[in-house]
């Protein structure tokens, strides 16, 4: 099976992962462009219930840049979609699509920089959601 994902499972609940986790992507440059209660649009939508989930839509703006400019079309899959799942009570999934991942979807060899700025950013950003809870 094709791994077109990071993450990082967080002994946090749910509410306290997602401002966890917008806190180390701020740290690591990213703003959160869109937001997606994914939980409460598919119980409005088709009446299911899932378990407490959110999509951030994360930019770093200069590494959005210099991707437009090596290939408009990459557009389509901006921003970095970062997803933050209640597993339980107790305990978060933290996902980020792996940028190494989209580049394979572009196949532009210019743009192997930025996907790696942007996985070692998304990388720390996850390792931090893990070390800050063995700290607390």
């Amino acid at each position: 099976m094709t791994t077109y994902t990071m993450s990082v499972q967080v002994d946090r609940p749910y509410d306290e992962a997602v401002e966890a986790t917008r806190a180390a992507l701020t740290d690591q440059g990213f703003g959160i462009l869109t937001e997606i209660d994914l939980a409460a649009t598919m119980k409005a939508k088709l009446d299911v219930d899932l378990p407490p989930q959110v999509i951030l839509g994360a930019c770093r703006p200069p590494l959005a840049y210099e991707a437009i400019q090596v290939d408009p079309s990459i557009a389509a899959v901006l921003p970095c979609n970062v997803v933050v799942r209640a597993l339980d009570d107790a305990t978060t999934l933290v996902e980020a699509f792996d940028p190494d991942a989209m580049m394979g979807l572009a196949g532009a060899d210019a743009l192997d920089s930025v996907a790696a700025d942007a996985k070692q950013r998304l990388t720390a950003a996850l390792a931090a959601l893990t070390t800050s809870t063995q700290e607390d």
